[in-house]
């Protein structure tokens, strides 16, 4: 993968308390049993995609390996585990010397998925795996499940810009992975600054409501916006009267004007009148960009309407309806003792119902028909047959405890578009279906 040009790299505080505490009174059991040492497999997958949903689309890869890198107890950390009495003094020993040693393997980052699809492959002692697991599964959930409703809103949107614009919609560093998530997915830029800064996504963002209601005049507040920002901004004209604003605004800003955002209102009725009256206002260059609480189903409504750009916030950041993926992070395989050498046994969790898990450390390939298009998900424990051998899906990405694998999130996006594209073409329908292609087992 490519490493270069990753953009800006910012600090990340420890991420070691980003965890729930049985993480930490299993290792302290397991270091008592003299079973912590032991070389354990554990993989994040999904029993199932969200109910309706087509395909899953990987996201957060680059954020896991930040957290990975990032995973260590500092003196403060130690001190309120002590305090609390979390673990006892041998367990605060061990995590004061942790460093996370082994490897780790995944789907490339903007790959799709499928149920059962090994989506990232940890390997190390028992120990310093199984404190990664929620901290993985927190970004992994989160991540993948807004970029699988960005890709659905990208296909709906047919090739026009999306803009992400849920930050006041979320948690604050949630909107912030939100972006990312989003971008991956197929978004164009976003109005949130600390994605632009840390993952430079490109920002966008002109003016609210307030600006217009804080001056005098509709046309005091288009006039002060063309002045400040020049005649290619965006005027917001749904303040007071759609048909008054844009003729005002055409009027201030010229033909030149760059675009009017409409936020309310039949969305589809006002777009075509506007586009209408901007054409005859002699404004055939001004885009529409609409806004107003829209999902993928909105997006595709509008597929007929002389939009340009579409903005969306709350349904976006939610997952639009679906806010995780379900995501589980089991233990598949380990090692018979603490020996180097000692070969690795397959373990599953057996239950009733549907969370029962398959052991073995797994490899995964998609089969293809004769035109390249995907026709089936195939996981495996064993060797790999040949016809598969070069379709595999797991790329290294943490070597020995260095990551191995970091790449630009432009790679990552146009990853996504390209998986994507060799899925069968009913999987960008938003009609409720099962999986596009089924998960076999080899």
């Amino acid at each position: 993968m490519n490493t270069a040009d990753l953009g800006r790299r910012v600090g990340v505080p420890s991420t070691a308390l980003f965890t729930d505490q049985y993480e930490l009174t299993m290792v302290q059991a397991a270091l008592k049993a003299g079973t912590a040492d032991r070389h354990s497999v554990f993989e994040a997958f999904t029993r199932r995609l969200p109910e309706g949903r087509r395909y899953g689309v990987v996201a957060g890869t680059g954020r896991v390996l930040d957290a990975v890198e990032n995973f260590h107890f500092d003196d403060e950390m130690i001190g309120f585990l002590r305090q609390q009495d979390i673990v006892d003094e041998p367990t605060l020993e061990w995590l004061a010397d942790y460093r996370f040693s082994g490897d780790i393997w995944g789907y490339p980052e903007g790959e799709v998925y499928f149920p059962g699809s090994p989506i990232l492959r940890v390997e190390g002692s028992f120990a310093e795996c199984v404190l990664l697991e929620t901290v993985i599964l927190s970004i992994l959930n989160h991540d993948s499940a807004i970029a699988a409703a960005a890709s659905r809103m990208s296909a709906a949107a047919g090739g026009r810009r999306l803009i992400e614009m849920g930050a006041r919609r979320t948690h604050e560093l949630s909107a912030v992975a939100s972006a990312r998530a989003a971008y991956v997915g197929g978004f164009d830029a976003t109005s949130d600054l600390a994605a632009g800064f840390r993952w430079a996504i490109p920002t966008v963002g002109t003016s609210a409501h307030a600006f217009t209601l804080l001056h005098d005049t509709e046309r005091d507040a288009f006039r002060a916006q063309v002045d400040s920002l020049g005649r290619g901004t965006t005027l917001l004209v749904d303040t007071y009267d759609v048909t008054e604003a844009v003729r005002a605004a055409v009027e201030i800003a010229g033909p030149e004007l760059g675009a009017v955002r409409i936020d309310s209102g039949d969305l589809l009725l006002v777009a075509h009148r506007v586009r209408q009256q901007l054409d005859e206002l002699g404004a055939t260059g001004t885009k529409i960009v609409v806004t107003s609480d829209l999902d993928e189903y909105a997006i595709a409504s509008l597929a007929a309407a002389p939009v340009d750009a579409y903005g969306v916030g709350t349904q976006l950041v939610t997952g639009s309806g679906h806010p995780t993926c379900s995501m589980v992070y089991k233990l598949v395989a380990r090692a018979g003792s603490a020996e180097p050498d000692a070969p690795l046994v397959p373990v599953a969790k057996k239950s009733l119902g549907a969370k029962s898990s398959v052991g073995g450390r797994k490899w995964a390939a998609r089969r293809t028909d004769e035109h390249g298009v995907a026709e089936a998900e195939v996981i495996g424990t064993g060797p790999v047959p040949e016809e598969l051998a070069g379709r595999q899906l797991l790329v290294e990405l943490v070597r020995g405890g260095e990551v191995v694998a970091r790449e630009p999130l432009d790679a990552v996006r146009e990853r996504h578009v390209a998986a994507r594209a060799g899925l069968p073409m009913s999987a960008i329908q938003l009609s409720r279906g099962e999986p596009v292609i089924p998960t076999e087992y080899a």
